[in-house]
């Protein structure tokens, strides 16, 4: 073989090399573009509840602005964890992102129960900025287990009942259903709670296990406990909430892309205030429903004096409440003056 024959073989074999190797680089890139991201969400409330729409929504909006890179699915009605467990299913990474309530498990979240306390939340929008950004102000190290997306929270709770109640007398011995903090209320008011989640109300009620629940009015059309409860007490002046986290497993946090995390955290900001506006809209569905049953559910306004004597009543929630905190070495003073001054501000502004 000639010594030009042997170069022009050398060189036609560095040019196929140049040619096949970014051609192969190419497929590979495109291979990972194509890759999706697949993660399952629990969630307590049936698909049918504004709260399910609203969280299906976000992930929607996550899929969307991650141009498919991100596939959630949803599974409601805690079909892949029951509400109470619900964190440590996603600290354990049986489900990815989850949804509940910190006032389902008593006791995990010391700090946080504070949000729940009766501060008199004007409605879901506010209860539900204010939860978000105490929790990411004050950083907890109980939910170090999970990484947190967001916090929303209903509007002011009140007391639906299967009898009128018109004073705090007609609370004494009562059954009430609650959970966390509002449990403590219903003891301050002189009531017997009975702990129990939403998906297990209904029956409750229907069969007298319980004679009343502490619930956001949205509860008597998204559970339909309406159809089995006679009257509802505005109690507003010491307007409950009860917050609800979306956490997503940290090892599943950290396996996201930069790119991804930022537009999880541009999502779950915006959708704070879209769950709060979609308590509020539900708050308002829910007067509407039981109006509207036969017969209609009446709602029973306390005057100026007796929501006084029902402020009174659970002050030593609070007090409880900020002892614990301290004996723990708990910033919960802190917290509840955080919140008032963030109430305050909301009401002064209208918002």
């Amino acid at each position: 073989m000639s010594e030009r024959s042997s170069a022009a073989r050398i060189v036609a074999l560095l040019a196929l090399v140049a040619l096949t190797a970014p051609q192969h680089g190419c497929r590979r890139e495109s291979a990972d573009r194509k890759q999706t991201i697949t993660l399952n969400y629990a969630i307590f409330f049936p698909s049918s509840h504004v709260q399910y729409q609203t969280a299906e929504a976000w992930a929607k909006e996550i899929e969307k602005r991650t141009e498919g890179k991100v596939k959630i699915t949803l599974y409601p009605g805690g079909t892949l964890s029951k509400a109470p467990q619900t964190y440590q299913a996603v600290q354990d990474g049986v489900a990815d992102v989850g949804m509940s309530c910190f006032a389902y498990t008593p006791g995990r979240f010391p700090l946080l129960e504070g949000l729940d306390l009766p501060l008199g939340y004007p409605d879901g929008k506010t209860a539900s900025r204010i939860a978000t950004d105490m929790v990411m102000k004050y950083e907890p190290k109980e939910v170090a287990g999970a990484h947190v997306l967001y916090v929303h929270a209903h509007g002011p709770g009140i007391l639906a009942s299967k009898k009128p109640v018109k004073s705090i007398e007609d609370v004494k011995g009562m059954k009430i259903r609650a959970t966390g903090l509002s449990a403590k209320i219903v003891e301050a008011l002189g009531g017997t709670p009975v702990g129990m989640s939403q998906p297990e109300t209904y029956e409750a009620l229907q069969k007298g296990t319980v004679e009343a629940t502490f619930c956001p009015i949205e509860t008597l059309k998204g559970w339909k406990q309406g159809e089995v409860i006679q009257s509802v007490t505005d109690t507003s002046a010491i307007g409950y909430t009860t917050s609800m986290y979306v956490v997503m497993n940290r090892d599943k946090w950290s396996a996201l892309p930069a790119d991804v995390q930022k537009v999880f955290n541009e999502v779950s900001a915006e959708w704070v205030v879209k769950h709060g506006e979609a308590w509020d809209q539900a708050d308002e569905a829910g007067r509407q429903f039981i109006r509207q049953l036969a017969p209609p559910r009446e709602i029973l306004s306390l005057d100026a004096d007796e929501q006084a004597r029902w402020v009174a009543a659970v002050q030593p929630v609070l007090q409880g409440y900020v002892e614990m905190t301290k004996a723990n070495n708990l910033p919960g003073a802190e917290l509840i003056r955080d919140i008032q001054a963030r109430i305050a501000e909301a009401k002064a502004k209208g918002e």
